[in-house]
C-alpha cells in the first residue's frame, strides 16, 4: 500500500511538472547557456519540495475550500500564463532569440537565484500544481500516508529538474541552435496559452 501511495504521488507530480512552462523553459534556457545550472536546478527543487509539503500538510485543502483564494489563483494564474505565452511567441519570431537572451542573463549567482525564484514564486500556476492540486489529492490520504505521497511528488521534481537542467547542458550544441530554440519557444507559448484558457474555462 505504501508503495502504491508513493507511486501515485510520483505519477501525479510528474504529469504536472513535465508540462512545458515558465519554470521549465527557464531551466532549459540556463542549461543550454550553461550558466548557473546547478543553482537553478536546486532552487527549483527546493521551491517545489516546500510547496508540495505545504500543500499536503493542509494548505491545498484550505485553498480549495475558499472561493476567494481559488478565484485569485485562477485569474492570477491565467493572466501570468497569457503574458508569458505571448512573450514566448514574440521570442520565437526572432531568429537569434537564444543569443539575445544570453546577453540578458545575469552573470552572477545572486542575480541568477533571484531570477529563478521570481519565475517560480511569482507564477500562480506553480501554486495551483503543487499546493492546490497535489495538496488536495494528498490531503485525501490518511494522515500516516500523506508524507509518502508527498515524497513521491517531490521525487518527481528532483528527477525532472535534474534531468532537464543537466540534460540541456549536455546537449547544448543541438538545443542552442536558433531553429530548435524557436520551436521550443513556440511550443512553450502554445502550452502557456492553452493552460491559461483551461484555467479560465474551469468550472471553479
Amino acid at each position: 500500500m505504501t508503495t502504491t501511495v508513493y507511486l501515485n504521488g510520483l505519477g501525479l507530480g510528474a504529469s504536472l511538472i513535465m508540462a512545458i512552462g515558465a519554470q521549465n523553459a527557464h531551466v532549459l534556457r540556463m542549461g543550454v547557456q550553461r550558466q548557473h545550472v546547478a543553482l537553478t536546478v536546486v532552487a527549483c527543487i527546493v521551491v517545489d519540495v516546500l510547496l508540495i509539503g505545504l500543500g499536503v500538510a493542509g494548505a491545498g485543502v484550505l485553498i480549495e475550500s475558499s472561493p476567494f483564494l481559488l478565484a485569485a489563483a485562477k485569474w492570477g494564474g491565467a493572466a501570468f500564463l497569457l503574458w508569458y505565452g505571448v512573450k514566448c511567441w514574440l521570442r520565437a519570431w526572432r531568429p537569434a532569440a537564444l543569443a539575445a537572451d544570453a546577453g540578458a542573463t545575469a552573470s552572477d549567482a545572486s542575480a541568477a537565484l533571484v531570477t529563478v525564484l521570481a519565475l517560480s514564486l511569482l507564477n500562480p500556476h506553480v501554486y495551483l500544481d503543487t499546493v492546490v492540486l497535489l495538496g488536495a489529492v494528498g490531503g485525501r490520504y490518511p494522515l500516516s500516508e500523506r508524507p509518502v505521497f508527498a515524497a513521491g511528488a517531490m521525487t518527481a521534481s528532483l528527477l525532472w529538474f535534474t534531468g532537464l537542467g543537466f540534460g540541456a547542458a549536455r546537449f547544448a550544441g543541438v538545443l542552442g541552435r536558433p531553429q530548435v530554440w524557436r520551436v521550443i519557444e513556440a511550443l512553450t507559448g502554445a502550452m502557456m496559452l492553452t493552460l491559461a484558457t483551461t484555467l479560465v474555462l474551469a468550472p471553479r
